[in-house]
Protein backbone atom coordinates (compact mmCIF):
# COMPACT_ATOMS: atom_id res chain seq x y z
CA UNK A 1 0.00 0.00 0.00
CA UNK A 2 0.99 3.52 -0.76
CA UNK A 3 2.20 5.85 2.15
CA UNK A 4 -0.51 8.47 0.94
CA UNK A 5 -3.03 6.08 0.93
CA UNK A 6 -2.39 4.25 4.26
CA UNK A 7 -2.50 8.00 5.74
CA UNK A 8 -5.80 8.61 3.80
CA UNK A 9 -7.65 5.95 5.39
CA UNK A 10 -5.72 6.58 9.02
CA UNK A 11 -7.88 9.98 8.44
CA UNK A 12 -10.52 8.41 7.07
CA UNK A 13 -10.92 6.56 10.34
CA UNK A 14 -10.66 9.33 12.57
CA UNK A 15 -13.23 10.99 10.89
CA UNK A 16 -10.77 13.74 9.40
CA UNK A 17 -12.06 14.11 5.85
CA UNK A 18 -13.86 16.24 3.16
CA UNK A 19 -14.27 16.75 -0.45
CA UNK A 20 -13.45 19.20 -2.15
CA UNK A 21 -15.51 21.68 -3.97
CA UNK A 22 -13.90 20.35 -7.18
CA UNK A 23 -14.95 16.65 -5.31
CA UNK A 24 -18.45 17.47 -5.01
CA UNK A 25 -19.19 18.75 -8.56
CA UNK A 26 -17.11 15.56 -9.73
CA UNK A 27 -19.52 13.36 -7.61
CA UNK A 28 -22.61 15.04 -8.79
CA UNK A 29 -21.20 14.92 -12.46
CA UNK A 30 -20.97 11.21 -12.54
CA UNK A 31 -23.34 10.45 -10.25
CA UNK A 32 -21.27 9.50 -7.22
CA UNK A 33 -21.98 9.28 -3.73
CA UNK A 34 -19.80 10.76 -1.16
CA UNK A 35 -20.37 8.57 1.44
CA UNK A 36 -20.12 5.62 -0.83
CA UNK A 37 -16.84 6.32 -1.63
CA UNK A 38 -15.77 7.05 1.57
CA UNK A 39 -17.17 4.05 3.09
CA UNK A 40 -15.09 1.89 0.26
CA UNK A 41 -12.00 3.40 1.03
CA UNK A 42 -11.25 -0.16 2.91
CA UNK A 43 -11.00 -1.56 -0.59
CA UNK A 44 -9.11 0.70 -2.48
CA UNK A 45 -6.33 -0.25 -5.26
CA UNK A 46 -3.53 1.97 -6.07
CA UNK A 47 -3.28 3.11 -9.66
CA UNK A 48 -1.38 5.59 -9.10
CA UNK A 49 0.96 8.13 -6.54
CA UNK A 50 1.90 11.41 -6.82
CA UNK A 51 3.99 11.99 -3.42
CA UNK A 52 5.44 15.15 -4.73
CA UNK A 53 2.58 16.70 -6.42
CA UNK A 54 2.66 20.78 -6.13
CA UNK A 55 -0.63 21.05 -4.41
CA UNK A 56 0.33 17.78 -1.82
CA UNK A 57 0.55 14.36 -2.13
CA UNK A 58 -1.80 12.25 -3.72
CA UNK A 59 -3.04 9.06 -4.69
CA UNK A 60 -5.18 7.90 -8.00
CA UNK A 61 -7.25 4.76 -6.69
CA UNK A 62 -9.99 2.35 -7.84
CA UNK A 63 -13.00 2.09 -6.20
CA UNK A 64 -16.78 1.02 -6.37
CA UNK A 65 -19.90 2.74 -6.32
CA UNK A 66 -22.95 1.07 -5.10
CA UNK A 67 -23.71 -0.90 -7.65
CA UNK A 68 -20.08 -2.45 -7.80
CA UNK A 69 -19.23 -0.37 -10.73
CA UNK A 70 -15.53 1.21 -10.88
CA UNK A 71 -15.08 4.56 -9.59
CA UNK A 72 -11.21 6.16 -9.97
CA UNK A 73 -10.83 8.36 -6.56
CA UNK A 74 -8.42 10.72 -6.25
CA UNK A 75 -7.43 11.41 -2.89
CA UNK A 76 -4.86 13.56 -0.95
CA UNK A 77 -3.73 16.16 1.45
CA UNK A 78 -3.50 19.66 1.15
CA UNK A 79 0.26 20.71 0.66
CA UNK A 80 1.88 21.20 3.78
CA UNK A 81 -0.80 19.77 6.03
CA UNK A 82 -1.49 16.61 7.52
CA UNK A 83 -5.29 16.42 7.87
CA UNK A 84 -7.93 15.74 6.39
CA UNK A 85 -7.98 13.70 3.74
CA UNK A 86 -9.01 15.03 0.54
CA UNK A 87 -11.70 13.88 -1.79
CA UNK A 88 -9.97 15.52 -4.38
CA UNK A 89 -12.05 14.62 -7.62
CA UNK A 90 -13.73 11.33 -9.12
CA UNK A 91 -14.75 9.66 -12.04
CA UNK A 92 -15.84 6.65 -13.81
CA UNK A 93 -13.16 5.22 -16.26
CA UNK A 94 -13.02 6.08 -19.64
CA UNK A 95 -12.50 2.43 -21.20
CA UNK A 96 -11.43 3.71 -24.17
CA UNK A 97 -8.56 5.12 -22.16
CA UNK A 98 -8.14 2.43 -19.31
CA UNK A 99 -7.27 -1.02 -19.45
CA UNK A 100 -10.22 -3.75 -18.85
CA UNK A 101 -9.24 -4.04 -15.30
CA UNK A 102 -9.02 -0.25 -14.63
CA UNK A 103 -5.63 -0.31 -13.40
CA UNK A 104 -3.28 0.76 -16.05
CA UNK A 105 -3.55 3.12 -18.84
CA UNK A 106 -3.88 1.91 -22.71
CA UNK A 107 -0.83 2.40 -24.48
Amino acid sequence: MSDTLARVKKLIADRKVRASRHGYNELANDNLFYDQLVDGIHDAQVVEEYPTYAKGPCVLVLQHDGEGNPVHVLWGLEKGTTEPAVLITAYRPDPNRWEKDNLRRKS
